[in-house]
């Protein structure tokens, strides 16, 4: 599957459809090139892989007593160090990130995920390798 996103529900956005028509075209252009016998060379991509779900933090009532900070709101994919802003209490205080090293977070105040109690993902950024692949059905 391919998700390209966010986007409101029930929303069709014309920039995210050329996005995802786009990607399913290379996928497509991948596969036909791969069983034409093209040979891959290896590559090393940037991945970001999903550590923990976050939830906001709740009272013994189990419900939500601090919204995500105005710095993190729209960062997703970016760098989130110890110290930074994470959630604002509605009494003003800030709850800041306390880490030992460097997270990204993603799918950050994502309307759908608040039944799920999911303020963010916290994601690692690592790098793949991939060897050279060559269809050996020819």
């Amino acid at each position: 599957g391919v998700e390209v996103g966010p986007q409101p529900h029930g929303v069709v956005r014309a920039d995210t459809l050329d996005k995802m028509r786009r990607i399913v075209k290379h996928g497509l252009d991948f596969v036909q090139l791969f069983n034409e016998g093209k040979e891959f060379p290896p590559c090393t991509i940037e991945v970001f892989k999903i550590m923990e779900k976050v939830d906001y933090p709740r009272n013994k009532n189990d419900e939500i007593i601090a919204i995500i900070h105005p710095e993190l709101q729209d960062q997703d994919w970016q760098p989130l160090n110890n110290g930074d802003p994470l959630f604002l209490t509605l009494d003003g205080e800030v709850i800041a990130y306390k880490g030992d090293s460097t997270v990204y977070p993603t799918f950050i105040n994502e309307a759908a995920y608040y039944e799920k109690k999911q303020a963010f993902v916290k994601t690692v950024k690592m790098k793949l390798t991939a060897n050279h692949i060559r269809s050996s059905a020819l």
